[in-house]
C-alpha cells in the first residue's frame, strides 16, 4: 500500500502542475498585461476624460483673461423736438442734435498681465490635477490586477490540494477497507476538503468583485470579459528605491505638489493684483457731434475710478496675504505627507522582498521536510494522519505566503509611482 499512496499523491502533483503550467491561447480580452489595462483606461475612463476636458477648458480661457474688454458706443439723440416744434421723432438728421461717443476701458499698467499669468497658472493646476487623477487612477488599476493575480494563484493553491485530497481519500478509502487506518481520518479529510471548496467559493466571489471594480476603473460594463492576469511586474533593484533618489524625483514630478506650486504662484499674483487695486482704472472715449446731416463738432474724453474706499481695499490685500500663507502652507504639509509615505512604502517594499526570501529560502524547504517526514511516518504506521493534513496545510500556507509577499510589493511600487507621478 505504500508505494501506491505515493504513487497517487506524486500522480496528483504532476497532473497539477501541468495543468497549471498549459499555455492558454493568446487574449482576446484586456486584463492578461497590465500595459493593455492602463492603455484601456486612459482612453476610456471617464474621470480622466473628464479632468483632461477641465484642464484644456482652464487653457482657453488664459487669452480672455489678459485681454481688453470690449469698446463700447453710444448713441444719444438730444432735443428730438425741437423745442416743440415738431412731434418726436428718432432721425439722426431730424433732431436738434445727435452725439456718438465710443470709449474703451484700459486697466493700470501691469493688471492685464497679471490677470493673464494667473489664468495661466490656474491653467497649469487644471493640468497637474488631471496628472493627479490619472496618476491615482494607475495606482488603483495596478492594486487591483495584483489583486487579481493573488486570487489566481490562491485558486490554484486550493485547487491543488483539494485534489491531493481527493486523491488521498481514495488511498484511504482502500485503507480502511483493509483494517489500516481508523473511520476518524476519513473524517477528517472529508471535514478537509469541503473546507477547501468552501475556500473557492470565497475565492470566486473575490474575483467577481474585482472584475466589477476593474471594469468600472476601465469604463466597461460591471461583467464585461477580463482575461486572466499572465504576471506581476518585476520589482526594481534595492539600488532603484533609494529614498534619496526617489524623493528629488517625487519633489520634481509629484502630480499634487505640482497643484500646489501652481496655488502657491498663483496666489503670489493675486497679492500682486491686490495691490495694483490702488491705482486707477481708465476710460478712453471720442465723440463726434452731428447736427442736421453734418459732423462738425469733435471731443476727447478721460475717465478714471478713485480707489478711495476706506478701509477695503487695505483687506482685500490683506486678504491675498493671508491666501498666499494658506497656499505656502498646503504646499508644504502636502509635501512632508508626500515624502512620509515614499518612507512608509519604501520600508514596507523592502519587509514583503525580505518575507519572500525568508519563504522561498527558509520555510518552504522546511515545510516540505516537515511534510516528507509525516508522510513517511503514516506510511510505516508511526504517524498521525492529523499530522500529515497539517504538514500540508503548512506548505501550501507557506506558498500562499510567498504569493502574499510578491503582491504586497507589487501594491507599495504602484503607491511609490503614484508618489513619483512616474513609473520606475
Amino acid at each position: 500500500m505504500t508505494p501506491r499512496l505515493r504513487d497517487c499523491l506524486l500522480a496528483a502533483s504532476l497532473a497539477v502542475t501541468a495543468a497549471a503550467m498549459a499555455q492558454t491561447p493568446a487574449e482576446t480580452v484586456p486584463g492578461g498585461t497590465l500595459d493593455s489595462l492602463l492603455t484601456l483606461a486612459r482612453e476610456r475612463n471617464p474621470e480622466f476624460g473628464a479632468m483632461r476636458h477641465e484642464a484644456l477648458a482652464a487653457n482657453e480661457r488664459v487669452l480672455p483673461a489678459g485681454a481688453l474688454m470690449d469698446p463700447r458706443l453710444k448713441v444719444e439723440l438730444q432735443d428730438i423736438t425741437k423745442g416743440g416744434e415738431q412731434g418726436a421723432t428718432v432721425l439722426p438728421s431730424d433732431v436738434g442734435a445727435t452725439a456718438y461717443t465710443l470709449t474703451q476701458d484700459l486697466p493700470w499698467s501691469g493688471k492685464r498681465a497679471l490677470k493673464r499669468d494667473i489664468a495661466t497658472l490656474e491653467a497649469d493646476g487644471a493640468q497637474g490635477r488631471a496628472r493627479q487623477t490619472w496618476s491615482e487612477l494607475a495606482a488603483r488599476i495596478k492594486a487591483v490586477f495584483a489583486q487579481r493575480y493573488l486570487i489566481q494563484g490562491s485558486q490554484r493553491l486550493v485547487g491543488e490540494s483539494l485534489d491531493l485530497m481527493l486523491q488521498l481519500e481514495k488511498v484511504l478509502q482502500v485503507r480502511y477497507a483493509t483494517g489500516l487506518t481508523a473511520q476518524q481520518d476519513i473524517t477528517r479529510i472529508h471535514v478537509e476538503h469541503t473546507a477547501m471548496r468552501g475556500e473557492l467559493v470565497a475565492l470566486a466571489n473575490e474575483w467577481r468583485q474585482t472584475q466589477t471594480r476593474l471594469n468600472l476603473l476601465l469604463g466597461r460594463p460591471a461583467n464585461a470579459a477580463l482575461a486572466v492576469p499572465e504576471g506581476l511586474r518585476a520589482v526594481p533593484a534595492p539600488s532603484q528605491l533609494e529614498f534619496a533618489a526617489l524623493s528629488d524625483r517625487l519633489r520634481s514630478a509629484n502630480p499634487q505638489l505640482f497643484v500646489e506650486s501652481a496655488r502657491v504662484r498663483s496666489a503670489e499674483k493675486s497679492r500682486d493684483l491686490a495691490y495694483k487695486s490702488r491705482y486707477p482704472d481708465f476710460t478712453l472715449g471720442v465723440s463726434a457731434m452731428q447736427r442736421q446731416s453734418a459732423v462738425k463738432e469733435w471731443g476727447l474724453m478721460l475717465e478714471l475710478n478713485l480707489p478711495i474706499r476706506d478701509g477695503a481695499l487695505q483687506s482685500q490685500e490683506r486678504e491675498s496675504e493671508a491666501m498666499l500663507a494658506a497656499a505656502r502652507a498646503r504646499q508644504e504639509a502636502a509635501a512632508n505627507q508626500a515624502l512620509a509615505d515614499l518612507a512608509d512604502n519604501l520600508n514596507a517594499l523592502e519587509a514583503a522582498r525580505q518575507t519572500e526570501h525568508l519563504v522561498v529560502y527558509s520555510l518552504l524547504p522546511q515545510t516540505d521536510l516537515t511534510w516528507r517526514a509525516a508522510l513517511a511516518g503514516y506510511e510505516n504506521g508511526k504517524g498521525d494522519f492529523a499530522a500529515l493534513l497539517d504538514a500540508q496545510r503548512q506548505i501550501r500556507q507557506a506558498r500562499l505566503n510567498q504569493l502574499k509577499a510578491q503582491v504586497d510589493a507589487q501594491m507599495r511600487l504602484a503607491d511609490i509611482e503614484r508618489l513619483i507621478g512616474e513609473d520606475l
